[in-house]
């Protein structure tokens, strides 16, 4: 049976993150990783505060939930294959081949090139304007690492974890919050802040083994309405405590402020959509089936047209931010309905051996 919840819960975040990368480029709080605030102080960056700390962790945590649904229906073998595919191919073979556009606009927003001593040989230039491409790609990366380890965990594990897992209560989810912030302060990356192995890692099988239960999400849903209303308590606290901070590194990213609220927010997600979401409508399924799509290409059109208008117009906050937004969504959906069309480009970016239609 189709989980609509999870299906909704999904291309909704993808849409929050495609709003969080348009007020990031041009955000106050780390400048040199966008084009440039508008003012100082900046007020809208709230909204990079209210959504970073746990749109990523939600996500792989789905991922998680969703691995353990195909691994009910396939091989251990199959389940490779098609993460293979999937994850692996796009996010290093799609980088290897196309990865230097997106690196190109990227180090023309930041003025990198400008850093760069001419006797650089055009091949390591070409070199690092790949690595510079990755960009939103770092996601899918991390999600075929702990796919590999899920593989090997299936051979060894034969459903004990699983199935004490089931009986878990709401107190002990609540109080998992403890392992999940432990979990954020072992295996990051010391240069590169996006990859936090530790708690991707950790909540990636808390969805695996815990809320991959029906009768888990189904207790959860039952605390929709005070999980939503502590959510909400605890994100206006760690904004109104941490507002000014670099919110993505440490140790802000990691605070207790911060991962209580991401914690609760994710329940509170997972619970109300149960509750509410669990059904699907024309609009939820087209944007359903896309959102991987509008996830791999939004940021090289919301780039290019923040580059475009950044150095070419003078336009206030407001108009540019719906230019980009239009750009990031439009731009994003067009790439993907136009790359999953041609044979070859579609398999190096999308990982699509064959056109379906859907």
């Amino acid at each position: 049976m189709r989980k609509y919840y999870i299906d909704n819960i999904r291309w909704i975040t993808v849409v929050l993150v495609v709003i969080y990368h348009v007020i990031f480029l041009y955000n106050g709080v780390a400048p040199d990783l966008g084009v440039g605030p508008f003012t100082t102080p900046q007020y809208q960056d709230a909204i990079q505060y209210i959504l970073y700390p746990w749109f990523m962790i939600l996500l792989f945590l789905i991922a998680g939930m969703c691995s353990r649904y195909y691994l009910e229906h396939h091989s251990i073998r199959e389940f490779v294959r098609s993460r293979t595919r999937k994850l692996l191919v796009p996010s290093t073979l799609g980088i290897l081949l196309f990865g230097w556009i997106q690196g190109y606009v990227s180090m023309s927003i930041s003025d990198s090139f400008s850093t760069i001593p001419d006797t650089v040989p055009g091949p390591v230039l070409f070199f690092i304007m790949d690595l510079s491409g990755t960009s939103v790609l770092w996601f899918i990366q991390m999600l075929w690492f702990f796919s590999m380890i899920l593989a090997l965990v299936r051979k060894k594990e034969k459903g004990s974890l699983y199935a004490f897992c089931g009986k878990v209560n709401i107190v002990v989810i609540l109080f998992l919050v403890i392992p999940v912030w432990l979990s954020g302060m072992i295996l990051n990356t010391p240069i590169i802040s996006v990859y936090r192995f530790g708690i991707y890692g950790f909540v990636f099988f808390l969805g695996y083994f815990l809320f991959a239960h029906e009768e888990v999400i189904y207790r959860i849903s039952k605390y929709s309405i005070p999980l939503i209303a502590a959510a909400i308590i605890l994100g206006i606290v760690y904004l109104v405590t941490h507002f000014g901070d670099n919110y993505a590194v440490m140790p802000t990213v990691n605070c207790v402020p911060a991962v209580v609220y991401a914690w609760a927010a994710c329940l509170a997600i997972l619970g109300g959509m149960k509750k509410w979401g669990d059904k699907t409508s024309p609009f939820a399924t087209f944007m359903s089936g896309r959102s991987f799509g509008l996830y791999v290409f939004h940021y090289l059109a919301l780039s290019a047209m923040a580059y475009v208008l950044h150095k070419y117009t003078n336009l206030p906050a407001l108009p540019t931010y719906l230019l980009t937004g239009v750009a990031a969504f439009a731009g994003g959906l067009l790439l993907y309905e136009l790359v999953r069309r041609i044979p070859v480009v579609r398999f190096c970016l999308l990982g699509i051996k064959k056109e379906t239609g859907k």
